[in-house]
Order: C-alpha cells, then structure tokens, then sequence
C-alpha cells in the first residue's frame, strides 16, 4: 500500500516558509516536492482557510506562512490538509456476517483507535515552532 505523506511534505514546504521571510510561488513549492502546482494550490488553500499562510496576490504574489509558529501544532496542520487515515492496516470487510471477522475488526479497531489518539496527542504538542528550532540546531548556516 502506498505511504500518504501530505502532511510531512506539508510541513517541509512550511518550514522553509517559516525560516526564510519571503514568498514561495506555487510552481517554486511544486518544484521543491516534485509535484504540480495545482495540487500545491489545493493543499495551501486549506492551509489558508485555516490562517497559517496567507496568499500575496499579483506580479510577486504567492504563498507565505502567516500566524504564530508556536501557535500552531502539527495536529492543526494534520486536520488542515485534510489527512484521511494514519494508518494503513485496518479489519476486513469480506464477510460482515463472519464472527471471527467481526471479533478480529472489533480487536483492531479498538487497538488502532487507542494508538491513532495517542499519535493525535503527540501532534498537538509539538508546534511548528519546534521544527524550527529543531532545523536551525541541524543547519544553524540557512537560517
């Protein structure tokens, strides 16, 4: 199955936001993920929605991090760009009538809700904040 990593590409494009005071256009942020700009739009624009960029209109327009880094959490970036699963494994679906089926699910479901909360929980403490810091300790030269 194929690894969903919007939010950590989400938040590379964002941690160059937050450590360069300037404006990335869409087609620089699409290039740096190898990506189309089109789909960097959609992305940012519930970034925007939700007020962590802001969008500079005109000749030198494009995307800039707004708001308070400490401020924002990785829990609020997660929700922002609509992340649908943290995890991949899951119950079955194949016979709903089965009751070895329906156990196994019920044991996942409760296991792997158990473990996304803690995992939601540990997003809502860390702030973007911290990945700055964390980035200038590995490369105090690029900031």
């Amino acid at each position: 199955m194929r690894q969903d990593n919007k939010l950590s590409r989400t938040l590379h494009v964002l941690l160059h936001m937050a450590c360069h005071d300037k404006v990335y256009t869409s087609e620089q942020i699409a290039m740096m993920l190898g990506t189309n700009s089109a789909v960097v739009r959609r992305t940012l624009a519930g970034l925007r929605d939700a007020g962590f960029v802001s969008a500079v209109k005109g000749h030198h327009g494009g995307w800039r991090i707004a708001g308070d880094l400490k401020g924002i959490s990785l829990l609020d970036i997660y929700r922002a760009v609509g992340a649908k699963h943290l995890f991949a494994i899951g119950g079955g679906d194949e016979n709903p009538e089965c009751a070895v089926e329906a156990s196994v699910n019920q044991a996942l479901g409760n296991v792997l809700d158990e473990a996304e909360q803690l995992l939601l929980d540990r997003f809502s403490e860390i702030s973007l904040e911290d990945l700055r810091v964390g980035f200038k300790c590995h490369c105090p030269e690029d900031l």
